[in-house]
């Protein structure tokens, strides 16, 4: 009964985890101004991916995570495919209808947007997963805010500067200042929700608590 329920929060976990992804990748073509600062509008539900994979973390461990991982960045690039089949095929024409060129505009996101994300969501949960248990190690289960926050400050930071680098900087859409501006403004914009979301982490803790123990 016990590996059933932990199996069932690894289900609910991982829905919550991929579901985010996904649409962070789907709505990240839109790009907006954070005071002077350009950033995606993608960053919204990484929040809910931080909280989920530190659950995840503590719950199922480094493997857990790891595979988790590598299966959302294969739907990520499998969701781009579809998207890029159905991009080619001709939409009917009439009023009200959309029409190719907004569809296109939507979710025609360009090659290295995608190659971007990819890498940049591989690399930062790699990175999450092995200072969360580094952290772990040294600490055992006391100080789960500090693990949490902790394997987020770093791994963001590489996720910021790689999906902007990538997407951005190395197609020469944006300029090394507003790289480094943007993929700073994004870093601490994220950082910042991560931080507030703390006390949901040891909320979601203490539900599978109660939950496992029943």
């Amino acid at each position: 009964m016990f590996q059933r329920k932990k199996d069932i929060i690894y289900v609910i976990l991982a829905g919550i985890f991929i579901t985010n992804a996904l649409v962070a990748e789907l709505i990240g073509g839109k790009l907006i101004l954070v005071g002077t600062a350009v950033m995606s509008v993608g960053i919204l539900p990484w929040p809910i991916v931080f909280l989920t994979t530190d659950l995840i973390n503590e719950y199922f461990g480094e493997k857990g995570v790891k595979k988790l991982s590598f299966l959302t960045a294969i739907l990520i690039a499998y969701t781009f495919f579809i998207l890029l089949f159905a991009m080619k095929i001709p939409a009917v024409e009439g009023e009200g209808m959309i029409t190719n060129s907004q569809f296109t505009a939507v979710f025609g996101q360009s090659t290295w947007i995608i190659v971007g994300s990819i890498v940049a969501f591989l690399v930062s949960q790699l990175i999450d997963v092995s200072i969360f248990h580094f952290v772990k190690n040294r600490t055992g289960k006391k100080m789960l805010w500090l693990r949490s926050t902790g394997s987020t400050v770093v791994s963001q930071l590489f996720d910021s500067f790689i999906v902007l680098g990538i997407a951005f900087w190395i197609p020469g859409i944006m300029t090394t200042e507003m790289f480094i501006i943007s993929a700073f403004t994004g870093y601490f914009v994220k950082l910042g929700i991560a931080i507030l979301l703390t006390p949901f982490v040891y909320l979601g803790h203490y539900l599978i608590d109660n939950y496992l123990k029943k």
